[in-house]
């Protein structure tokens, strides 16, 4: 019987952002400060549409899901990152790192759908106003809640065992910040074929039902707003879906720059930013985005600051 001589992989060393000292500290607080602000931002938003019954509707109901998605993703990342930049050698365990991928897949999934959910809330609600209550009923919000939820956890899954059942037993250096599955694959050991086929279909597939989801829903509502006489009428409409378009771009245009790109314009510091982009920069705008552009929320703010001041 002939013995190989291999060593098996019990963690892995991050590369991280930078490896120059100078730079780590002032990426340190600049990535604190992003990670307060998202969480402060998004538990605060969650707390406002709780306190605030006149925000208890469909479309809060999915906007504080996607705050509480948004608030955790951050966190499966910032600490990490932030405790890395003090330590001479990122190293993270393999279960560590195993866990960590299937929590990001997992909220990324979740809140692609959950976004594709709220585009299609915002189409019923501009197309069908009197029915709006019925359309979007409780039952069916849950249903799509779930549904979000289940489609993540099985993707996740799905990628996070076939990573399990790979052998690693050769390089252990990861050059990013985050375990992501393009350089598990290539540190692999094993037969990949499999794992990037599952991949490709998992990916093309969600991202066909959702980003479809989206710009179906978009183009009847540009539909629906064209039908309506007062130019008052369709701004007010516009205006209810301005928010949540604005955090589609970033999140699909995030994506789509770090997934979506030709190999021979591949960088690896531009997925870097890329990647930084959505997996904390875009927590931290979302609760400002839908706060900043929805007169709803500000008079909740004001009114929550009222009580909070009041003698």
């Amino acid at each position: 019987m002939v013995h190989e001589n291999f060593t098996v992989v019990t963690e892995f060393i991050l590369l991280g952002l930078t490896e120059r000292s100078e730079l780590k500290v002032v990426l340190f607080m600049l990535f604190l400060l992003i990670y307060i602000i998202s969480l402060v931002g998004n538990l605060g938003m969650l707390f406002l549409i709780y306190i605030t019954p006149k925000l208890h509707t469909p479309m809060y109901y999915f906007l504080s899901c996607l705050s509480f998605v948004d608030a955790c993703y951050s966190s499966v990342f910032a600490p990490k990152m932030l405790l890395n930049f003090f330590v001479e050698q990122e190293t993270i365990s393999f279960t560590a790192c195993i866990v960590q991928y299937f929590l990001f897949v997992s909220l990324l999934t979740t809140e692609g759908f959950l976004l594709a959910a709220m585009a299609y809330d915002r189409y019923v609600a501009i197309a069908n106003p009197l029915l709006y209550t019925v359309a979007m009923s409780k039952i069916v919000c849950v249903v799509l809640l779930i549904g979000s939820w289940v489609g993540g956890i099985i993707n996740s899954l799905t990628h996070t065992i076939g990573l399990v059942r790979l052998s690693f037993c050769g390089p252990n250096v990861i050059s990013h910040f985050f375990c992501d599955i393009p350089p598990l694959l290539k540190l692999s050991c094993s037969d990949t074929s499999m794992n990037e086929l599952l991949l490709l279909i998992f990916s093309a597939v969600i991202a066909m039902i959702t980003f479809l989801t989206v710009i179906i829903s978009y183009l009847f509502i540009v539909v629906a707003i064209l039908r309506i006489r007062s130019a008052a009428g369709r701004q007010k409409a516009f205006s209810t879906c301005a928010s949540h378009l604005t955090a589609v771009t970033l999140f699909y245009g995030s994506i789509s720059f770090s997934y979506i790109q030709p190999s021979s314009q591949y960088s690896l510091e531009q997925e870097k930013v890329a990647s930084v982009f959505y997996t904390l920069v875009i927590p931290m705008l979302n609760p400002l985005i839908y706060s900043l552009r929805n007169k709803d929320v500000k008079d909740a703010v004001k009114r929550a600051l009222e009580m909070k001041y009041s003698p």
